[in-house]
């Protein structure tokens, strides 16, 4: 077995989006080419409703998957398929923009806000699919004990256990990983899967050598399997992996296509009213 060693760090930088929301851009436009089909990772962790409680008004999306997986918190949302909700602890929202989609999140004050947003890019093939929401609960997410680790598989699958969900059109893997101080942890991926970690709290050494420090992605180099060790106060981390696309890639904001013309014609239908091709189907989330 070919193990991954460390290929990149990425701390990634403070950032403010929405209509005033604090946050860390962990990854976003200078490493769409190395995380490939990972386009966006933001982490929020803050004590202070200040910090996110303006939220993220309405607003589009197309040519992408968003996920956010929320530890600590709540966060109301509402779409234009006419899911309305609230993500709570341990839950998660996988949207599928497609063809296109108008959503709001609005974090609510709590003690502490906590948790990641994520955007998949979805395959020229798939870009314009129908849209689609899932709504996962913690109750919903099965949770395995593996020596000194407890990982929770929120998608995908870990050791034969299936997670709560698994992508239509990227086949993701997304882990929530608690180890214990100099606890070992190893895990065997797919070759050819994009791989990182995102270290939450505290931090991991990989076995072999090299520190993963709090609040950094990790980028591994290609293999088949990864060991990780807790740090002195133990780690929580999210281990993402997925097949990347090698696809051209037009961002424009909320809108992430293959060409410059794909993004014009975009923003010409937010313009002239015809972005959204679907009509409400009256579900909640």
């Amino acid at each position: 077995m070919k193990k991954r060693s460390i290929a990149e760090l990425v701390t990634g930088r403070k950032a403010i989006d929405g209509a005033g929301v604090h946050l860390v851009r962990v990854l976003g436009s200078p490493t769409v080419r190395n995380f490939d089909p990972f386009l966006m990772l933001d982490a929020f962790d803050s004590e202070n409703p200040d910090d996110y409680t303006k939220g993220f008004p309405t607003h589009p999306h197309r040519g992408i998957e968003t996920f956010t997986y929320l530890m600590r918190g709540r966060i109301d949302h509402e779409d234009s398929l006419g899911n309305a909700g609230s993500i709570v602890d341990g839950g998660c929202q996988w949207m599928t923009a497609g063809s296109g989609i108008l959503h709001q999140e609005m974090p609510q004050a709590s003690r502490r806000m906590l948790g990641l947003q994520l955007w998949i890019n979805l395959p020229r093939a798939r870009k314009m699919v129908d849209p689609e929401y899932r709504d996962i609960r913690s109750e919903m997410v099965p949770r395995v004990e593996d020596g000194g680790a407890l990982v929770t598989v929120v998608a995908g699958d870990y050791n034969g256990v299936a997670g709560a969900t698994r992508g239509d059109y990227v086949d993701v893997v997304f882990l929530d990983v608690t180890l214990r101080p100099g606890a070992l942890w190893s895990i065997t991926t797919r070759p050819q899967d994009t791989v990182f970690a995102y270290m939450v709290e505290g931090e991991c050494e990989l076995a072999g050598g090299g520190e993963i420090p709090h609040r950094n992605a990790c980028l591994f180099t290609p293999g088949d399997s990864l060991s990780l060790v807790g740090g002195p106060e133990g780690a929580r981390f999210v281990l993402v992996s997925g097949a990347p696309l090698h696809e051209p890639v037009a961002w424009g904001g909320p809108i992430v296509m293959n060409t410059d013309e794909e993004l014009r014609q975009a923003f010409f239908e937010l313009e002239d009213g015809t972005f959204i091709r679907h009509a409400p189907r009256g579900k909640a989330g």
